[in-house]
C-alpha cells in the first residue's frame, strides 16, 4: 500500500514538473525579450475561368513560378472568335445606317423630287386643258358624258399626283425625322455593347496569373470543361510571408504593431529572417491545439502576425518557427526600414 502511495506521488510530480516546463518554454518572457513558437503562413489563391468552355492549353505545372499578368492557361475559343465577327459586322452597318441618317437626304435625292414635282405640274396642266376642252364641247353637244368623267378623273389624279410629289420634295428637303436618328443611334449603342460583352467573353479565354507566386496544385488538365465554379490552378503567394503565434493577454501590453522581431527555423539552423509584427487580433479566441502558450490551452489568446522578409523563398507553408521580439528596440515598417515608436 505504501508503494502505491508513494508512486502515485511520483507520478503527481512528474505531471507538476511537466506542466511547469510546458509554461515555462512555450512562450518565454525575458526582461530583453519576448519569444513565441508559431507556424509560417501564407495567402493562396484559386485560378479559375470566368467562362464555360473546354481548356486548351495549360502552361505551368507544380512548383512552377508565376509573375503577375504571366499567362497559365487558355480555354478553347473558336465559337466565341465567330461571335465576335458577327457582332462586329452587326455593328459597323448600324454605324453606316446612322451616319445616312445623319447626313440627311442627297442633294440628287432632292433634285429627283423637284424633277417629279415639275412632271406632275405638267400633267395637271394637260389633264385641266383637256378637261376644260370637252366641258366646253359639251355645251355644244359634241361630247358623251363618258368623255367628261374620264377628263373629271384625270385631272383629279393628276391633282393627286402632284400633291404627292410635293409632300415627297418637302421630306427630302428637311431630311430624316430626329425620332429616327436617336432610334438608329440607341441601336448602334446596343450593338457596341453586345461587341464588348463578346470581346470580354473572348478575353476570358486566357487566365493570367493575378500576383507573383508558385504553383502549388494543378488541379484541371486540357481537355476538360472548365467553369466559373471550378478551380483550375492553386498558387500560393510568396509574399507578403508570416509566422502565425499566439499571446497571452499580459503579453499584449509588451507588443505593438511594426515592432521589429526575427525568425528561426530548424531547416535552417543559424539562418535569422528579420521581421516585424503587422497584425495583432482584436478578438481573443481559444487557443488552437497546435499551438503552445505560457497559459494552459483552454485560456484565451490573441493571434499575432510577424510578417517576414524572404527573398530566397526557403520558409515554406506550415514550417515551425521561433520568433524572438526585443523589448527595447526601434519598430520598422514594413519595407523593414527603421522608424521610431513612440511609447505609449
Amino acid at each position: 500500500m505504501k508503494k502505491m502511495i508513494v508512486f502515485i506521488l511520483l507520478i503527481c510530480l512528474i505531471s507538476v514538473a511537466a506542466i511547469y516546463w510546458r509554461i515555462n518554454h512555450s512562450v518565454k518572457v525575458s526582461q530583453s525579450e519576448l519569444i513565441f513558437y508559431g507556424n509560417v503562413d501564407l495567402r493562396q489563391v484559386n485560378l479559375a475561368f470566368n467562362g464555360n468552355e473546354r481548356i486548351a492549353t495549360i502552361q505551368v505545372q507544380e512548383g512552377d513560378r508565376v509573375t503577375e499578368g504571366q499567362v497559365v492557361a487558355t480555354l478553347e475559343t473558336e465559337r466565341l472568335s465567330a461571335l465576335v465577327a458577327q457582332a462586329q459586322a452587326r455593328c459597323e452597318a448600324q454605324r453606316h445606317a446612322v451616319e445616312r441618317l445623319e447626313n440627311g437626304t442627297r442633294p440628287e435625292e432632292i433634285d429627283q423630287a423637284r424633277a417629279n414635282v415639275a412632271a406632275a405640274q405638267t400633267d395637271l396642266t394637260n389633264a385641266r386643258r383637256t378637261y376644260e376642252r370637252l366641258k366646253q364641247s359639251a355645251t355644244a353637244g359634241a361630247t358623251s358624258q363618258q368623255d367628261m368623267d374620264t377628263a373629271q378623273a384625270a385631272f383629279d389624279v393628276a391633282e393627286a399626283k402632284l400633291r404627292v410629289n410635293q409632300k415627297s420634295l418637302d421630306l427630302a428637303v428637311k431630311g430624316p425625322r430626329k425620332e429616327v436618328i436617336a432610334e438608329a443611334r440607341a441601336a448602334f449603342r446596343a450593338t457596341e455593347a453586345e461587341l464588348r460583352v463578346l470581346k470580354q467573353n473572348l478575353a476570358y479565354g486566357t487566365l493570367a496569373s493575378p500576383t507573383n507566386g508558385v504553383v502549388q496544385s494543378r488541379i484541371l488538365e486540357p481537355g476538360e470543361m472548365a467553369s466559373p465554379q471550378r478551380a483550375v490552378l492553386s498558387i500560393a503567394i510568396t509574399n507578403p510571408k508570416w509566422v502565425r503565434v499566439y499571446a497571452a493577454e499580459p503579453d499584449l501590453g509588451k507588443i505593438r504593431l511594426g515592432m521589429a522581431a526575427t525568425a528561426t527555423t530548424d531547416s535552417f539552423p543559424g539562418k535569422i529572417y528579420q521581421g516585424w509584427v503587422g497584425f495583432i487580433s482584436p478578438v481573443a479566441s481559444f487557443t488552437p491545439k497546435t499551438v503552445e502558450t505560457t497559459d494552459l490551452r483552454t485560456s484565451l489568446v490573441y493571434e499575432v502576425r510577424i510578417f517576414v522578409a524572404d527573398p530566397s523563398d526557403e520558409m515554406r507553408l506550415g514550417m515551425p518557427a521561433t520568433v524572438r521580439a526585443p523589448l527595447t528596440q526601434e519598430t520598422v515598417n514594413e519595407t523593414g526600414g527603421p522608424a521610431r515608436h513612440r511609447d505609449r
